[in-house]
């Protein structure tokens, strides 16, 4: 039996506001799932397992017409939805009312429900979110629902507020695969036993990394179940955050050129953050429209210190730890003098952060 497992998709939901390409990754993550369902339809998957957070908020009518048309389209595939802490089950709500024509079973909320699908001979059990947060630890108590069939549990959460579970007590459960939702980043917990798969798509500058789906496959063997996973590509665009080491003697112009080289290596359909470290010129003396115009730039944070800022900021801490050390680390010749210079950076930037965090020096 193969199965899809994702979650997080975030319908409707438009990445780094405001900003022109917003609208775009809105698009892409629409996109995105639907290229998932031809997947499902190229692999002959048989089970497509959504482990909650489908839509950025609790779906309307219409947002649920438009998903049943798109699950319409699977050949061999039948779905098991989960509403996740973002897209709850609320009294009411479409989700609750809607009847689905496609092969789908969504969970209701608020108490657990096993679905036996008999023609894969396979039991998934799942607990819909009936509001945004969910502070027990639900998911502990639920056991597998079928003897003899393969048992999978489709679960959003692990999180304060959001089921809270310990892993070693759901590895315990016995279930042959559990379909985690809730969490951005794919993440393996039990290896092919238990993951998260995380967001198709990145949804901000915290969600690094690549994003995709989980495929699966379950067979029957003398010792058991087998289950193996692997995890696939999908997004259409990355976060990078991109780390300048600067010199006094570079000009804007140098900057700008090192970073659009680099920039180009890793290609314009990122969404960089650029972080600016070392000694070097004031931010006022570089432009960076030219960056702007050609990628898609969310963030610049300049870490620098000027030569006259590094000057006084010696000068002001001659008695304490931090002008003590800058002083030590220029005085050490054992090492050469772009390592002494990258030593006194950031170990006097690590010094002035753990000032302000009123730390003791």
């Amino acid at each position: 039996m193969k199965f899809i497992h994702i979650s997080d998709v975030y319908l409707g939901f438009a990445p780094d506001s405001g900003r022109e390409w917003s609208e775009d990754r809105q698009k892409e993550i629409r996109q995105t799932f639907l290229d998932i369902l031809k997947d499902c339809n190229e692999k002959e998957v048989q089970l497509l397992l959504i482990a909650g957070n489908l839509f950025a908020e609790t779906p309307s009518v219409e947002d649920l017409q438009w998903l049943d048309e798109a699950l319409l389209t699977l050949e061999h595939t039948r779905t098991l939805l989960l509403a996740g802490y973002s897209d709850p089950i609320t009294p009411g709500s479409a989700l609750e009312q809607f009847k689905f024509e496609s092969k789908t079973v969504v969970f209701p909320a608020g108490k657990t429900t096993n679905a036996y699908l008999k023609g894969v001979n396979t039991c998934v059990t799942g607990f819909s979110y009936r509001k945004g947060e969910e502070s027990g630890r639900i998911l502990e108590g639920i056991e597998p629902g079928r003897a003899g069939s393969f048992n999978i549990l489709l679960a959003n959460g692990g999180m304060k507020g959001h089921m809270p579970f310990r892993k070693d007590v759901l590895a315990a459960k016995g279930f042959d695969y559990v379909a985690l939702g809730g969490v951005h980043k794919p993440t393996h917990l039990l290896k092919n036993r238990m993951a998260y798969s995380g967001s198709p798509e990145p949804l901000g500058p915290a969600d690094q990394g690549k994003h995709g789906y989980i495929l699966g496959e379950m067979n029957e063997t003398e010792n058991g179940t087998e289950t193996k996973i692997i995890w696939c590509p999908a997004a259409k665009r990355s976060y990078v955050t991109l780390t300048f080491d600067l010199k006094p003697e570079y000009s804007g112009v140098d900057f700008v050129k090192m970073a659009e080289e680099k920039m180009a290596k890793l290609g314009n359909k990122n969404i960089y953050s650029i972080v600016l470290r070392g000694f070097a010129t004031e931010l006022e003396h570089r432009d960076f429209s030219r960056l702007n115009r050609r990628f898609d730039v969310l963030s610049v944070q300049d870490q620098t210190l000027s030569v006259k800022e590094e000057q006084l900021l010696e000068k002001e801490n001659a008695s304490n730890l931090i002008g003590g050390f800058m002083k030590s680390v220029s005085e050490n010749f054992s090492v050469n003098e772009d390592t002494r210079e990258k030593a006194r950076r950031y170990g006097t930037e690590a010094l002035l952060k753990a000032l302000n965090k009123n730390e003791k020096l």
